[in-house]
């Protein structure tokens, strides 16, 4: 009957056949339990003991041989689940776009977005930021930290990662700049908080209009930002804050709550608002 198993059943038909076993024991108490496991693991270590040596000699004798081994669906299955063959790479192209399927959420939920331009071998990988993304100026961070850590992470041979956007046209601009014909847009003041209510040297975060932000008190000075990392847009309000510094919690930006200037990419800043106090209430200037 073994012999019959040998040669006909099917690397499924076996591992069904384990499993059936493996459920059994499932149901046995705790000290029977002990011993399977223990004499599973004492058989296993003689298998891969002995595979280890048989790959060594085969090595030595025939190569061709050993390939010719490893292709078998049953063989391979044995030296896999002993570690003794690694598992087999997707296609570069697959994990590729599946590092960039990593970072797209992060970059769709700050309006942008990543696409693959061209791999150039041996080392080098082309993409283009579009979206938010292509003109922002945080992209360079964007890029080092965010797409290019995920792609090497997939992909060890790929050590460049290269942006080629197309240069801004004219009717990008600066988000921090206004134009004179522009329609003035009305604004209206909103009751956040109370002064008590903001920490000391720390921050409140708030909601107001759908709009996430964070207060900071440092004295009798009140300074207030939207609460998103201009990296990536992630929420600051769970960042640390030190020496009135703020670091985003997920990839360590650092921000000046004085003045919302970003340490780390020195061109941005945090969006800030408009902040005026009357009878110890915390009033914010909003736009309609």
């Amino acid at each position: 009957m073994v012999k019959l198993i040998q040669h006909t059943a099917t690397l499924e038909e076996l591992v069904q056949e384990i499993n059936r076993f493996e459920a059994i024991v499932s149901e046995w108490d705790e000290s029977q339990r002990c011993v399977v496991v223990g004499l599973k693991r004492a058989i296993e270590a003689l298998h891969k003991a002995a595979l280890t040596h048989l790959i060594k000699n085969l090595k030595q004798e025939s190569m061709s041989a050993l390939r010719h081994a490893v292709s078998d669906e049953l063989v391979y299955a044995v030296l896999l689940y002993h570690e003794l063959v690694k598992p087999p790479k997707p296609p570069l192209l697959e994990r590729i776009h599946t590092a960039l399927a990593e970072v797209r959420p992060s970059l769709q939920s700050h309006h942008g977005d990543v696409e693959l331009v061209a791999i150039k071998p041996p080392d080098t990988v082309e993409v283009k930021l579009i979206g938010t993304c292509s003109s922002c100026p945080a992209s360079t961070l964007t890029l080092s930290q965010g797409i290019e850590q995920a792609i090497k992470n997939h992909c060890p041979e790929i050590t460049k990662v290269i942006a080629v956007n197309n240069s801004p046209n004219l009717n990008q601009t600066n988000s921090n700049l206004t134009s004179p014909f522009s329609p003035t847009k009305a604004t209206y003041w909103v009751k956040v908080s109370t002064v008590e209510q903001i920490p000391q040297s720390g921050i409140l975060a708030v909601k107001i209009a759908e709009k996430s932000l964070i207060l900071h008190r440092q004295g009798d000075n009140i300074t207030c930002y939207h609460n998103a990392c201009v990296h990536l847009g992630y929420a600051l309000d769970t960042g640390k804050v030190e020496n009135a510094i703020l670091t985003c919690p997920a990839h360590g930006f650092q921000y000046k709550l004085k003045t919302g200037e970003c340490l780390t990419a020195p061109d941005v800043s945090l969006q800030s608002y408009e902040v005026r106090i009357k009878d110890d209430h915390v009033f914010v200037q909003m736009q309609q």
